[in-house]
């Protein structure tokens, strides 16, 4: 089974220069917890809830009242993986699921041949291909 057949296409993006703000209730508005950063077409990056969450710039703080660490002066730049590890449509979903558990990822870009991002691949839509695998199971 490839990643295109489970992996998301219809993306949430993110630029680097957007607020860390804009970025949160991009991610809320969109139902999803990771956005893929993109300048121009270029992927340089992905952002988590978990980055806006229990950012690094925000260890010092003694306040954690708020759930989130939500500066607004920050860009998605200044907190978001830079160079992203990816996966492409053709990979294996094990390929996915090894790089996705070993390094503790909740969701990999996915490329075409052509290094352009097509897709997300994220631990719900694994959850799916699981879910269809068991079913089949069942049926024999």
């Amino acid at each position: 089974m490839n990643v295109s057949k489970y992996m998301t296409s219809k993306l949430i993006t993110a630029k680097p220069d957007m607020s860390v703000k804009e970025a949160f209730f991009t991610m809320r508005r969109g139902r999803v917890r990771h956005l893929p950063v993109l300048d121009g077409d270029k992927l340089v990056g992905i952002i988590s809830d978990r980055d806006l969450r229990r950012p690094k710039w925000a260890e010092d703080l003694d306040d954690w009242t708020s759930y989130y660490q939500i500066d607004e002066n920050l860009q998605v730049g200044d907190v978001m993986t830079k160079n992203p590890e990816t996966v492409c449509t053709r990979d294996e979903i094990l390929t996915a699921v090894k790089i996705l558990r070993e390094r503790r990822y909740g969701a990999l870009p996915v490329l075409n041949r052509k290094g352009e991002l097509v897709g997300i691949l994220s631990a719900q839509d694994l959850l799916a291909a699981l879910e269809e695998m068991l079913l089949e199971k069942g049926q024999d």
